[in-house]
């Protein structure tokens, strides 16, 4: 009798990757998990005991389709596991499983939804064991001395070129593979509609503005293209969540997400201080799209030092740039070409990403920093603006 008795649990474990997949990261009990199953073990026995005391030698067939599947003890020879930016811990768990750490995902979870620290578990590589129970590889990825600590902080604003010198010089991997990973973005995950324009203008597919300025723990054995892969993953999964796309087609009247960007580094350049990161950005879109400037064009010398920096030559300041420096022909970074430049200048925070998507109403189309703080003083009169000037070389800004 007790063969006829299939109480449908063969494949719990096969589905529990994808179903864990789709959970997330929480912290506190989730109140249903252990409670059925003690509930499952006590009907099981009440009806063993109908059946009679013989049909107890089917009891732990039946007790290991109800108990979680989970390993005793601390695990066998030393693995890493990787935990990437973003996870939530459905998707620590299924790491751990496909590491051989843990025997199921839900021995993890359960052991997570019982600890309120298990919410402090932070992206990045950890020396753990394989076969370790659920609530022991918690411990383990609690402990700080676990933490492989490889972290390296790509700030706010910088190049592509510059950044890979960055991870060059931390991981010893030539720069010159670095490059080579970045030419094919798309292979790196960015999606192909990115670098859709609306201006007329022909697309021209760059990594510059995806990699994602943030701190990133690198996997030891990591490769150029995996660590460029990581930034770029990261990017989408921040734009993702502010709706930086979708928003942008939806309020900034037909200009398309990869304008938006490359205006969000146009900001993250120009701006002085946070708080001014929209208003440059609305200055960007008042030149080349309101119709209300001459050239139609930036006016920024931000755009030329770019065009210095990927040619090899030193960056000046606006006092230093010669008439050929501001319009050169040759440069298609021109501050006088008409429309927004091929690609953007830098690689954009969050905040400067905030200010292009939605940023603040206003017809300026001049802005000056005034201060050393880096304060700038908007208008949208020349004659003001040439005012604000001669405030900034008072104060020795200029």
């Amino acid at each position: 009798m007790m063969d006829d008795l299939d109480l449908g649990f063969d494949e719990q474990e096969r589905g529990e990757k994808g179903k864990h997949r789709r959970g997330r990261r929480k912290g506190g009990k989730s109140g249903g998990g252990r409670g059925k199953t003690v509930l499952a073990l006590l009907l099981a026995v009440v009806l063993l005991g109908g059946i009679g005391g013989g049909a107890f030698y089917g009891f732990d067939r039946i007790q290991s389709r109800f108990v979680t599947p989970d390993y005793d003890g601390g695990g066998t020879e030393e693995v890493t596991v990787q935990i990437p930016q973003g996870a939530f811990l459905a998707d620590m768990a299924v790491a751990l499983y496909d590491a051989g750490v843990i025997k199921s995902t839900k021995a993890f979870i359960e052991a997570a939804d019982e600890n309120s620290r298990s919410r402090n578990i932070q992206p990045g590589t950890y020396k753990l064991r394989k076969q370790m129970s659920g609530e022991l590889a918690l411990t383990a990825m609690l402990d700080p001395k676990n933490r492989v600590v490889n972290g390296l902080t790509i700030p706010e604003g910088r190049t592509a070129k510059n950044i890979f010198k960055l991870l060059s010089d931390h991981t010893e991997i030539p720069v010159k593979e670095f490059e080579a990973a970045a030419k094919d973005p798309e292979k790196l995950g960015v999606p192909d509609w990115w670098f859709k324009r609306t201006d007329g203008k022909k697309p021209k597919k760059s990594i510059e503005g995806f990699l994602f300025p943030d701190t990133y723990e690198i996997p030891p054995d990591a490769t150029a293209e995996e660590i460029l892969g990581q930034m770029v993953d990261h990017f989408l999964t921040v734009t993702g969540e502010m709706e930086f796309a979708d928003r942008v087609q939806k309020e900034r009247g037909g200009i398309s997400p990869y304008e938006a960007l490359i205006v969000a580094s146009l900001a993250q350049a120009e701006a002085g201080t946070k708080k001014d990161l929209g208003k440059v950005a609305r200055v960007a879109y008042n030149r080349v799209y309101s119709q209300t400037f001459d050239c139609g064009c930036l006016e920024m010398d931000v755009t030329v030092n770019y065009y210095f920096e990927l040619t090899g030559q030193e960056a000046k300041t606006s006092g230093q740039m010669t008439a050929s420096d501001l319009d050169n022909p040759k440069n298609p970074y021109n501050r006088k070409l008409r429309g927004m430049v091929p690609t953007p200048i830098n690689n954009p925070g969050k905040e400067a990403l905030e200010g292009a998507m939605d940023p603040p109403t206003g017809d300026w189309l001049f802005f000056v920093a005034i201060d050393k703080e880096g304060n700038s003083a908007f208008t949208d009169d020349y004659n003001k603006h040439l005012a604000n000037i001669e405030k900034a070389k008072e104060a020795g800004v200029l």
